[in-house]
């Protein structure tokens, strides 16, 4: 009987023992060795796919590259020689008498052949005020370009070679770009030709760069991008996953003056309008609403009697008497929010609407103002085609302050009369002479980083009313008006940029 049991018993752990067998191997427990075949696949997938972006890479660089350029633009310096040993006297007097010596002063940039007889596209500031223009290519061909129109306003140049059934880029889409994109700059940096780097699109529509000599009329609409952009990178294309060109590269943000990982590349949308009028005309038929735009900022959307922090505010009038915008009823203050039936939120989107339009045309404009939401149609102008009214100067002399100030602790600012002496030194029209020189600004105050020492003049108050300001009593009369938390619109004149622009203040106290 017990060896029954026994027998049973033995039985049971065979039963069990073969059954967890086949339990563990339907759940492939035993199979530790096929989990690391199933990841091959994987991994092989990822592999193809790196050697993929590889082999594009290398595709853009074989088929771009022999379409880019290397220029030198010289500019002839004449320099006088001086004898040490002259007195000042004698150095005056001889002055019209020694002969010049031309020294060739040259400088480094890129480009892009854009058509087989040797249109290429640079950047303006590559080409400006140069005398001679000469043209490298990848096979080391040399030639002798002329600059056929050049807009300071975008920092687009077209120049021309001799040649032909030249290698040329294809134009892509920059509109069809989005953030995070794979791009490739390709261009001669610092001496170091046809050099190419990888990125992404790190952003679009930048706007409101501090550029060097930024003309009055600049159109900012920049792709940012992190492949790495040099000096001698400027002019040179900026070039999608496709090999498609899709902005010129033209500037960087830096302190050093080399690549930080934040460089800009002109829209080739709007480059190829520049190209087109520089072809036909030799420069460029601007449509312009007149006007000089900024950002807008939670006060002034607040002022605006806007829900959302958007539009672009209108600082001041271009040319001041005689504006398209300020004809067509738009005021300075006024907030945009619709150009050409479309909704636009930042000042590139404006600028981009506009320039789909030639002088002469009529936009619609909607604006908010101060919480009511007015419509205009305003007949585009054209820019002055002045050397004055291409590049703003940023330069005036030392100026000091007059005495007899007064301070405002709401605002955080000591102001006094705009003395004729600095008024003069500055070129400031009449009109303005008579506002308030900011003096100093606190930075516990409303006014901190908005307003400026020394270089902004408070000419007039749009809210809580609208009131020239002719002395300090006026702009205390008007500050005591305006309540806890409520909003005071200055307009300010800003001696260094010789334009106006208006400033929205938030009354704390």
């Amino acid at each position: 009987m017990k060896m029954r049991y026994r027998l049973q018993f033995a039985a049971g752990l065979l039963v069990a023992f073969a059954s967890g067998l086949v339990f563990a191997s339907g759940f492939d427990f035993t199979k530790l060795g096929w989990a690391q075949q199933r990841a091959a696949p994987r991994q092989a997938a990822a592999a193809r796919s790196l050697d993929e972006t590889a082999q594009a890479f290398e595709s853009i660089a074989e088929m771009v590259t022999p379409a880019v350029v290397s220029i030198e633009a010289e500019q002839l310096e004449v320099r006088r020689p001086t004898n040490r040993n002259r007195s000042q006297g004698i150095e005056e007097f001889l002055r019209g008498f020694d002969i010049p010596d031309p020294q060739p002063r040259s400088g480094q940039g890129s480009g892009f052949i854009v058509t087989k007889d040797g249109y290429i596209l640079t950047n303006n500031h590559v080409v400006a005020n140069a005398d001679r223009v000469t043209v490298t290519m990848l096979d080391n061909r040399r030639y002798a370009a002329k600059v056929v129109g050049r807009d300071p306003t975008t920092d687009v140049a077209l120049i021309k070679v001799d040649g032909s059934n030249l290698p040329t880029v294809t134009l892509g889409d920059d509109a069809a770009m989005r953030v995070g994109q794979w791009v490739v700059a390709i261009g001669n940096p610092l001496g170091l030709d046809f050099t190419v780097t990888a990125g992404i699109v790190s952003a679009k529509g930048r706007s409101q760069l501090a550029l060097p000599d930024r003309a009055r009329y600049a159109i900012q609409d920049f792709i940012q991008t992190d492949a790495a952009i040099n000096p001698g990178n400027s002019g040179g294309p900026l070039v999608n996953i496709r090999g498609e060109v899709i902005g010129i590269n033209s500037a960087i943000a830096s302190s050093t003056g080399f690549s930080a990982g934040y460089g800009f590349a002109i829209p080739i949308s709007l480059a190829k309008i520049v190209m087109e009028d520089l072809k036909t005309y030799g420069r460029v038929r601007r449509a312009v609403l007149g006007v000089t735009i900024t950002e807008v900022s939670p006060a002034d959307a607040r002022a605006a009697g806007l829900s959302e922090i958007r539009g672009i505010k209108i600082d001041a009038f271009e040319p001041a008497d005689d504006s398209p915008a300020k004809r067509a009823g738009v005021e300075v203050g006024d907030v945009v929010i619709a150009a050409g039936g479309q909704r636009v939120n930042r000042v590139a989107e404006l600028q981009r609407v506009v320039r789909g339009y030639k002088p002469g045309d009529q936009i619609d404009i909607e604006v908010m103002r101060f919480g009511e939401r007015k419509s205009f149609k305003v007949r585009l102008g054209e820019p002055p085609s002045t050397a004055d009214d291409q590049v703003a100067s940023n330069s005036r002399g030392t100026l000091e302050p007059v005495r007899d100030t007064r301070s405002y602790d709401r605002i955080g600012i000591t102001v006094t009369p705009l003395s004729a002496e600095i008024a003069n030194a500055a070129s400031v029209r009449e009109e303005y002479r008579r506002g308030l020189l900011v003096t100093a600004v606190s930075p516990r105050g409303p006014a901190y980083r908005e307003l400026f020492a020394n270089d902004d003049v408070i000419v007039r108050t749009l809210r809580p009313k609208r009131a020239d300001i002719r002395s300090a009593s006026d702009l205390e009369d008007l500050v005591k008006e305006v309540k806890r938390g409520e909003i005071l619109s200055l307009v300010v004149y800003n001696l260094r940029a010789g334009s106006t622009k208006v400033v929205n203040l938030s009354l704390t106290e």
